[in-house]
């Protein structure tokens, strides 16, 4: 999901002082480290609402195979 080339917004961010300096202390690209991080929680939070929308279906599914078994019931080998 890494779009390096994409436009950038300069967004203010608060974090502690101490663990900033010792960020830019270590070279760590504060910038960087935000976006991965934003990434990881956005897609994140696509899929916990992605499955809270399909909720009902997975409801309806797990009562279907519960009634009829699975689709390849009698044709697995294991």
């Amino acid at each position: 999901m890494a779009r390096r080339t994409a436009l950038r917004k300069p967004t203010n961010v608060s974090a502690r002082t101490d663990l900033v300096a010792e960020a830019k202390s270590l070279g760590i690209n504060l910038s960087e480290v935000f976006e991965t991080a934003l990434e990881a929680s956005v897609q994140e939070a696509r899929r916990q609402q992605w499955a809270q929308e399909n909720r009902e279906a997975f409801a309806d599914y797990d009562r279907f195979v519960e009634v009829n078994g699975v689709f390849s019931k009698g044709k697995r080998l294991f």
